[in-house]
């Protein structure tokens, strides 16, 4: 069902990027009407209802409309590079629930053919609030991360020795953009910890949080040696 919300990727620009959403809209039919509206100017490459059905909206080397005001690392604006995902739930405003199971296991299976498609290292396959944490809360506390790092989706982190004694200088390196106009050292540890962390989301940097940011960080390293 294709969007008009598209258009060419920057010329010379890499697609490195995969960024998951949800919806957050009251229904799965609201959100599908909204990514194919040209007034709204909103869309992503994929939806994945929560029956584990897929839809395609743009296609993969097209840019689509999805990441908004982001950033990661040094760069800012990431449709140009990136593939968008939009999963299926009303978010938190309209009531967040936990993804069925068929829908997670549509989403491995279509991020599985992204990743065999596109060269986006572990730590790049990101949630659309660690690239925007001061606009977006989204996938949020109830994506199974884990369980998609299991599946060769992305990375988990198994904290080892001590905690990051500098935790912004940690989210700076592991990518968390808080260079970016109105994201606060708080901001970006609520979605580091939505993420790594979610049964404590408080923005504070507590000895275990510190842990796990060292560990993510390490995770880069390595992937990047």
């Amino acid at each position: 069902m294709p969007s008009p919300n598209q258009d060419d990727r920057p010329q010379g620009t890499a697609v490195d990027t995969l960024i998951l959403h949800y919806t957050g809209m009251r229904s799965a039919a609201d959100a599908l009407a909204r990514l194919r509206d040209p007034t709204a100017a909103v869309s992503a490459h994929w939806l994945v209802n929560e029956d584990g059905s897929v839809v395609a909206l743009v296609p993969e080397a097209r840019r689509a409309w999805h990441a908004g005001v982001s950033g990661w690392g040094a760069r800012v604006g990431l449709n140009g590079s990136s593939i968008g995902v939009e999963i299926v739930n009303p978010g938190h405003e309209w009531g967040y629930r936990p993804f069925p199971d068929r829908q997670v296991q549509a989403v491995i299976r279509l991020c599985r053919g992204i990743l065999a498609r596109w060269p986006v290292p572990g730590g790049r396959v990101l949630g659309h609030a660690e690239i925007a944490p001061h606009r977006k809360e989204d996938p949020g506390e109830l994506f199974p991360w884990r369980r998609l790092a299991l599946a060769g989706i992305g990375r988990w982190p198994v904290p080892e020795g001590e905690a990051a004694a500098d935790p912004e200088r940690g989210l700076r390196a592991i990518g968390y953009p808080l260079d970016l106009p109105g994201v606060t050292l708080a901001l970006a540890l609520r979605a580091f910890q939505r993420r790594y962390r979610p049964s404590r989301i408080d923005g504070h940097a507590d000895p275990e949080t510190c842990r796990l940011i060292s560990a993510v960080e390490k995770l880069q390293v390595t992937e990047w040696s």
